[in-house]
Parts: structure tokens; sequence; C-alpha cells
């Protein structure tokens, strides 16, 4: 692949590719039907077991050294993350759906914000009209469901978005470590928090056989693989890239949901949708011809 797609070129495809792998999360938690709690745990022991049979995957008998070379940075990668994953499930039980959908919209641009103050990391100007396009089409997507909610909800959202953000930032200051072993640690705090605020600790219900395929589907299998590339993707892009290529979830996860449970979406969610797709590839196409043409003069200037 390398000798193929530049490395920015190969961030992209990782981390849209993530996005995509789990944008059916939204869904599946819909046809899972487990309290909170519940669905917290399970889905903080099965993405554990998913991530470190990945980590084992690509690493095989040095896979501990993979989670060393992670240090300090990628206990606050876990921690984050692990935040990030509390903020998104308990915002949307204390308020409307739209709404942590368009405070999470925002990471992106918290992401720029932070990449600009701690790492002094400058975007170029299509990637500011792109963040704010790419807000704008998300609003649109939520708008039936926006509403004024709870302000608990929307500070666990909030809480939802900054963790995302700070994730990706806090990866940029260790160039070259791949981050996504620490994933299996955020698992776990997920599992363990939630077992202990959620009363669980005496005994966790077994699913019945149809909810447990569907969380074995999501957890063991789609969620591990697709945050594992997410992960991996502040080794190739700005944080804020990162943020905006996961708008993908918001705007895929909203067709399955309409095309599985045939919750149709307004017609300005569909224009919203459109944006965003829109957006990220004239983005991503125009990025594209930039390399071409700097790879054309570098190669002109060689022979000359």
């Amino acid at each position: 692949m390398n000798q193929w797609l530049s490395h920015r070129q190969q961030g992209l495809l990782m981390t849209g590719g993530g996005a995509l792998i789990i944008s059916p999360d939204a869904l599946l938690i819909k046809l899972i039907g487990l309290p909170d709690a519940e669905i917290l745990v399970w889905r903080g022991l099965l993405t554990a077991l998913g991530f470190i049979a990945i980590v084992v995957a690509r690493h095989g008998r040095g896979f501990a050294a993979a989670y060393r070379r992670c240090g300090w940075t990628g206990i606050g990668v876990a921690l984050l993350f692990s935040g990030s994953t509390f903020g998104f499930v308990l915002g949307n039980q204390y308020t409307k759906g739209g709404n942590v959908l368009m405070i999470l919209a925002g990471a992106p641009l918290i992401a720029a914000l932070l990449s600009r103050l701690f790492l002094r990391e400058r975007l170029p100007r299509r990637t500011w009209l792109a963040i704010w396009l790419c807000l704008l089409g998300t609003s649109m997507i939520v708008l039936d469901d926006a509403g004024a909610g709870s302000w608990i909800g929307n500070a666990f959202a909030l809480l939802a978005a900054t963790s995302l953000a700070a994730n990706f930032t806090l990866c940029r200051t260790r160039p070259g470590i791949d981050m996504s072993p620490m994933l299996t640690l955020s698992g776990l705090i997920v599992a363990v928090v939630a077992a202990v605020f959620g009363s669980l600790t005496v005994g966790l219900r077994l699913p019945s056989s149809d909810s447990l395929v569907w969380l074995v589907l999501l957890c063991l299998g789609l969620l591990p693989l697709g945050f594992t590339l997410i992960q991996r993707g502040p080794l190739y892009l700005p944080a804020a890239e990162v943020g905006l290529l996961m708008l993908l979830e918001v705007v895929v996860g909203t067709l399955w949901v309409w095309w599985i449970l045939d919750e149709r979406p307004a017609p300005i969610a569909l224009v919203g949708g459109a944006l965003v797709l829109g957006t990220l590839l004239a983005k991503g196409l125009y990025e594209r011809r930039l390399e071409w043409r700097q790879r054309q003069d570098a190669l002109q200037h060689d022979l000359c």
C-alpha cells in the first residue's frame, strides 16, 4: 500500500474506513435493547477482548512491547477514549439524540483549537472551511431531533466531543507511536466503572440470543476493528482532520437506521448528509490533485 498511496492518503483511507465500519453503532444499540449500564459493561468487556486480539494478530509474540511503547501517554489516551464512550452513551440517555450528534460534530473544531494551542499546528483554510460546512451539514441532519433537552445530557455530549478531540491531539504528541493498543485498557475502564456505578457488580444478565448476536457483532467485531483504524489516524493526519472524517459515522449511521428500521429522515437531513459527504469528497479530491502536482513539480526539478 505504501508504494501506491502517500502518507496522507493512507491516513484518509484508514480513518474514513474506520468511521464507516463503526457506522452501524447506533442501529445495533437499538437492536440490542439493553439498559445503558449493561450495554456499557458488555461493550467494555467485549471490545477489550477484540482490541487485544487485534494487537496479538498484528504483533505476534511482541504484543507486550506494543503496549509498553505507548507509555504514560497511552494511559491518557485510554482515559480520554473512555470519557468519549461514557459521554456518548450517557448523553443519549439524558438529552435528545440530535443534541448529542450536534455537539459531537464540534469535535473537529475543538481538536483544531487544541492542536493550535498545544502543538502549534496550523490548518490550511480549506480544512477550516470543511469543518464549518460539515458542522452545518450535521446540524441539518439532526435538526428535527434537536431541542433544549437536559443540560446534564448536553454536558455529557460535550464531554464526549472534548475527550475525542483531546485524545487525537494527545496522540500527535508522540509521532510514530501507535496508541491503538491502549484501547484495550479503555474497554476495561468502561466495563469496571459502568459495573460499579450501575450496581451490576453482583451479577450481569446474559442477553437474549438475538441481542447476544448483535452485541458480539458490534462489540467484538466492528468497534475494535473500526476504532483501531481511527486511533491510528493521528499517525498520518492532524487531529482536526481525524475528527472531521469521523463525521462519516453520523451520515452513514443515519442511513443505516433509515434502511433497517425505516426511520425516514427529513428532507433537510438528506440535504445535510449530502453536504457533509460532498464536502469530504471535494476536499479529498482537491488535496489528491495538490499532491499529484507537488510530485510532478518535484520530478521536473530533479530532471533539471
